[in-house]
């Protein structure tokens, strides 16, 4: 069962305010990684993590040709690390993408004026410490 707890909420919610913005790990329908940081990570409910994706490039492309994700905050001062495994899901339009970006940083809003971002949900299967040990998993 996954449960993301209060306290990874509030560090994820507050990661981009606190200099430690989550990495979002996607690869291509080929297998290809890529790497990006996303400022935009929020809590979107206790299984779910969701992001504002407002440059639409390539991690975006990937996400919609494989949906398996990873997501990584890193707070080096307190010694955590964690990894949420999971599927995404993009939401172009909708009460989804509006939720999303109701609730996006807005430093993250703030350089997408025209609100063109579209709004990745990921839905968690496990959540690991960087060493592997696995925290919480859905099997």
């Amino acid at each position: 069962m996954i449960s993301i707890t209060g306290d990874m909420q509030e560090k994820i919610d507050n990661a981009l305010v606190d200099g430690a913005p989550c990495f979002v790990g996607t690869a291509s329908k080929d297998g290809k990684p890529q790497i990006s940081m996303k400022g935009s990570v929020l809590v979107y409910d206790d299984e779910t993590l969701a992001y504002w994706e407002r440059a639409k490039r390539s991690a975006l492309t990937n996400v919609q040709d494989n949906p398996q994700t990873i997501i990584f905050y890193r707070n080096g001062p307190e010694r955590i690390n964690w990894r949420f495994h999971g599927t995404a899901t993009v939401h172009e339009s909708g009460e989804v993408r509006d939720d999303v970006m109701s609730r996006t940083v807005q430093a993250e809003l703030d350089r997408d004026p025209e609100r063109q971002g579209v709004a990745v949900l990921v839905k968690i299967d496990e959540i690991t410490e960087l060493s592997g040990n696995v925290l919480q998993s859905r099997k």
